[in-house]
């Protein structure tokens, strides 16, 4: 495994990162131990969770896995706050001071740890000063709760705020960045990338597969009798991301991986490690076989030649499915 540093800070980690999402949900928790257990096998360090996946069992099962095994001390464990984690409650989500560190004491509950490598703000929230925000993801990090502090789908100006603001104030500045990324949806590749490069942040994208649909499995003619995409009047958001022209590029796509005798969601991942400016891309897998399949990416290399079919197929810096969102207003966090 070549790990990398995670932007200008010390730590090292796997090109790779598990995402966690699916365990203590679709996933058993016995058959999240197991994947779990594979991946560090595998020489993966890097682990990502969200106090909002399956209201805070995805952080169980984590840190359950973790107590089994006895790897804590040699994980990146990360996790994120944000999203509602009690619909009752005016205050029970958001950016600010009091939810902020309310939810880091309950992630570290349930992930059985006495502090989180890398605590994440899941999404902006404009009407909260960045400096609460700020100021309470600081004094988390001062008291020994987190070691670093990230953020996750913003815009490359609220990244440049935040960085302004913890210069002026003195106060511990985000180390990374974590938006969707892949060949679906590559306006991150605008501002964003270049903004990480100048100033020395970590990009650590989710999505590289597009949600499954650069995986083979859709297409004009394709779709899954059970899949995120079957039936995309379940969100709005699935909606804007599958749609007529998306299915007419994994056609194509699919047809360049054969070319190329490359599995889709191989290439896929591969191609998002391979870009300048990248960290780590967060895999999901819900079962061991897609695991094994994500991990397979660790071993194609994206050349030149496959850079510029992959550009005439899906132009840089734009993009034909919506994943980056870095929006302002209450939305599903997927």
């Amino acid at each position: 495994m070549e790990y990398r540093n995670l932007g200008r800070t010390g730590v090292r980690v796997s090109p790779l990162c598990l995402g966690c999402m699916m365990f203590g949900g679709k996933t058993a928790a016995e058959d999240s131990y197991t994947i779990i257990d594979r991946a560090l096998a595998a020489g993966i360090n890097f682990l990502d969770t969200a106090n909002v996946y399956n209201k805070g069992q995805s952080e169980v099962v984590t840190g359950e896995a973790l107590r089994r095994n006895g790897k804590r001390d040699r994980i990146i464990l990360a996790t994120k706050v944000h999203g509602v984690m009690d619909e009752n409650d005016p205050n029970g989500m958001g950016n600010s001071r009091r939810h902020i560190i309310m939810q880091c004491e309950a992630s570290l509950r349930r992930l059985k740890t006495d502090w989180i490598d890398l605590y994440q703000i899941h999404r902006p929230q404009p009407t909260i000063p960045i400096d609460e925000t700020l100021r309470a993801m600081d004094d988390l990090v001062r008291a020994g709760k987190v070691r670093y502090i990230g953020t996750s789908t913003f815009a490359a100006w609220q990244v440049m705020e935040s960085l302004m603001v913890s210069r002026e104030l003195g106060l511990n500045r985000f180390v990374c960045e974590q938006p969707p990324y892949n060949l679906l949806d590559r306006r991150i590749e605008r501002e964003l990338l270049p903004m990480a490069r100048t100033h020395g942040l970590g990009v650590i994208p989710w999505s590289p597969m597009g949600g499954g649909l650069l995986s083979g499995k859709y297409g004009s003619g394709r779709m899954p009798a059970e899949g995120r995409f079957t039936d995309v009047s379940k969100a709005p958001w699935l909606a804007r991301r599958m749609n007529g022209r998306a299915l007419e590029c994994a056609d194509a796509y699919a047809a360049f991986c054969k070319e190329r005798n490359a599995a889709p969601s191989q290439m896929a991942v591969a191609w998002v490690m391979a870009q300048a400016g990248v960290t780590s891309a967060i895999i999901g897998p819900r079962t061991m076989e897609q695991f094994e399949d994500n991990l397979k990416a660790l071993e194609i290399s994206v050349t030149p030649e496959d850079e510029v079919a992959l550009n005439a197929l899906f132009p840089p810096g734009g993009h034909i499915s919506s994943f980056y969102e870095a929006d302002f207003g209450p939305r599903t966090i997927a």
